[in-house]
């Protein structure tokens, strides 16, 4: 089976745009608390990882797409100087209010920083703008996968880097077990009785992330829409990965 391919398995996981939309909306008071809650605030570790990993530079420009409540582009922000240009993009607004606030908590107001709520298969940027393109955590809830990357790829720069850090399948005997089972009984009953949400959101979640290439196999859809030199690095035992590349 090819990348391309296994986006499709059966049955197909309801990722229609207006449905994802609504349970994010729904969910976006609590949801940065359920993150680190769920996670055990490892979520924290991996997108400071992946900020040392991809090491950008002060003056180049940043896009987080899918930013949710702005944790990603937040660090970027308070990692570079004010010189440089980082947005944010959502198509959820309600997601975005709350990044807007953390930002004037962080006192990040005078910083170059921008939140925009955008569709990431209709970016409105124009070609080649952005050194740095990247998602965490939200490529597998846009509805077309591959219109999502191919977006982030034609607004980043010749020589600039699309990355992508997305739950994954660990392989380590004992954990992939352990993992599963949390992630399909545990955190489901967890995350629907905090949110106070319809019971879609916290089972979406271990569906889409099960139906979401992994491994090699991101690596290679990435590969397949034009990024070259395609790395991927397991984090936590193989529960989460970046993967990312050069246009």
């Amino acid at each position: 089976m090819s990348p391309i391919d296994s986006l499709n398995p059966s049955p197909v996981v309801d990722k229609s745009t207006e449905r994802v939309r609504r349970m994010f909306a729904e969910i976006a008071p609590r949801y940065d608390f359920l993150n680190h809650l769920l996670s055990l605030n490892i979520d924290r570790y991996w997108r400071r990882r992946t900020l040392d990993l991809l090491d950008p530079k002060p003056g180049d420009p940043f896009l987080d797409v899918c930013t949710g409540t702005g944790d990603l582009a937040l660090a970027v922000a308070k990692r570079l100087d004010r010189k440089t240009q980082v947005i944010g993009s959502d198509f959820c607004g309600e997601m975005l209010h709350f990044a807007r606030q953390k930002q004037h908590k962080m006192q990040l107001g005078q910083h170059p920083l921008a939140f925009l709520e955008a569709d990431t298969t209709r970016l409105p940027f124009e070609n080649d703008r952005f050194q740095t393109v990247s998602v965490a955590f939200g490529l597998r809830n846009v509805v077309d996968t591959l219109e999502g990357l191919k977006e982030m790829i034609r607004v980043c720069r010749p020589g600039g880097t699309v990355a992508v850090l997305e739950f994954s399948q660990p392989t380590l005997l004992g954990l992939k077990q352990l993992y599963n089972f949390y992630f399909r009984r545990v955190l489901p009953g967890i995350g629907n009785r905090i949110a106070k949400n319809s019971k879609e959101a916290y089972a979406y979640l271990p569906a889409s992330v099960s139906q979401f290439p992994s491994g090699q196999a991101m690596a290679d859809l990435m590969k397949q829409v034009g990024l070259e030199q395609v790395r991927f690095v397991p984090m936590t035992f193989g529960v989460a990965t970046l993967y990312y590349g050069r246009k």
